[in-house]
């Protein structure tokens, strides 16, 4: 198909309408009307290209990795290890090793701060009082309250970079205060990639450049970004990056912690039990090296797999392509909100910087009820806080709704989504 990007310059990207065909979920209907999906911030579908790899593989192939000599085990073994190269391939790790899968983003987070809280006094690793851990005022959840924990366990020191939440620059990090706040005592400094609230795609070379100056580790929460830009761990240079499955066409069960090989090799581990060890003796037990020292007991077998389908699907289409055609399905919906009364979009108002998230508020409608109004049209968004409850604060509201595209998503949805927000708004205010 052809789109009209931003400047004028009309490309032709992809078949929208052939991926779509590949989503059964798109053929249903909601009260009789069309599904229009626009919660992929949240989690994504699934082509049958992802369901017919598990599928065959769990029919066929299935048995536990790593542990058996049968036919059935090896191909297990095989397919998993396979699973795992693709993914590095897929994020640009030039060695597999540095794969951890891990069930979402939010374990991926959890396996860094405990492995760091872990780690013997005197470690490089090891946190303490006088030590500090910065994240920003944008995290979701998973992202924040794991370093709260942390700091609360070794007695370290919480900061954060606060957000604006008005004027120009409204949703945008503040970093003025940057040298202060992430210092000789900074230990780890976490941050949000893209946004789930906000759309937000922070200045990642800046923050890290930074972190690098004072000597500080970085996390970087890729949830948002892995599914929809271009993404190369080489390139962002953090030290960890957490993504998950379900928001990039894969199933839900399996997310990746991608860490540098020699980092991982040097952390504790985060869980005990079998598959992790090199020797266990009744008094102690040695570790295998890294990723399997982070995936103790049966792994995620058969959502490895099809996450390393659903990397196969996006790379075909081609993430940059993906990035470009939902910067046009974004740049529409911004501008039809301008155009709706009342309508308050919550984050950056234009596409700069910012991903396809769009969270936005209606006067006098709580979103609770635009979600369900809009519902009963056949149209999907988010409500509530979205696991970004400070977030809300900032911007003194008790919750949004959220609308978030993605490569299935068509010019016409984004429009019968502000078509509706005008029926959601006739209606409450005849109520």
């Amino acid at each position: 198909m052809t789109s009209l990007l931003p400047g004028g310059t009309s490309t032709a990207l992809y078949d929208v309408e052939a991926v779509r065909r590949d989503f059964p979920v798109l053929t249903r209907e909601i009260g009789g009307r069309p599904l229009v999906y626009l919660d992929n911030a949240s989690s994504s579908h699934k082509p049958v290209q992802v369901l017919d790899a598990e599928r065959e593989f769990v029919a066929r192939h299935y048995s536990n990795v790593h542990r058996g000599v049968h036919t059935l085990s090896q191909e297990a073994t095989d397919a998993y290890e396979q699973a795992r190269a693709t993914v590095a391939r897929f994020i640009g790790a030039p060695d597999p090793r540095g794969v951890v899968f891990t069930k979402n983003v939010t374990e991926a987070v959890n396996l860094v701060a405990y492995s760091l809280g872990n780690a013997p006094a005197g470690s490089r690793l090891a946190l303490g009082p006088g030590d500090e851990i910065c994240v920003t005022e944008m995290e979701h959840h998973s992202n924040l309250v794991p370093w709260q924990l942390l700091a609360q366990r070794t007695g370290a020191t919480l900061r954060w970079l606060p957000i604006t939440a008005s004027g120009p620059d409204s949703g945008r990090l503040d970093l003025t205060d940057l040298e202060r706040l992430v210092n000789e005592r900074t230990k780890v400094l976490a941050f949000v990639h893209q946004s789930n609230i906000l759309g937000t795609v922070n200045p990642v070379d800046v923050l890290v450049r930074r972190a690098r100056e004072v000597g500080a580790l970085v996390f970087l929460d890729a949830a948002q970004s892995v599914p929809n830009l271009p993404f190369d761990v080489r390139d962002v240079g953090a030290d960890w990056v957490g993504f998950t499955g379900h928001k990039m066409l894969g199933p839900s069960g399996v997310g990746v912690l991608w860490g540098r090989p020699e980092l991982l090799d040097e952390m504790p581990p985060f869980m005990g039990g079998g598959s992790m060890i090199e020797v266990v003796r009744m008094e102690a037990s040695t570790y295998a090296p890294a990723p399997e020292r982070f995936e103790a007991g049966t792994p995620v077998i058969s959502q490895a797999v099809a996450l390393a389908a659903a990397c196969d699907y996006l790379s075909g289409v081609g993430v940059d392509r993906v990035a470009r055609y939902e910067l046009t399905l974004t740049a529409r919906l911004l501008d039809g909100l301008r155009a709706v009364d009342g309508v308050r979009v919550i984050g950056p108002d234009t596409t700069e910087m910012r991903g396809s998230a769009v969270s936005f508020e209606i006067d006098g409608v709580h979103p609770h009820d635009v979600g369900q109004t809009l519902d009963e049209l056949g149209i999907a968004v988010r409500v509530g806080h979205h696991c970004a409850a400070p977030v809300c604060r900032r911007y003194g509201v008790p919750a949004t709704a959220r609308a978030s595209s993605y490569l299935y998503n068509t010019v016409e949805e984004i429009d019968a989504l502000l078509e509706g927000l005008e029926r959601v708004k006739a209606f409450w205010s005849s109520t």
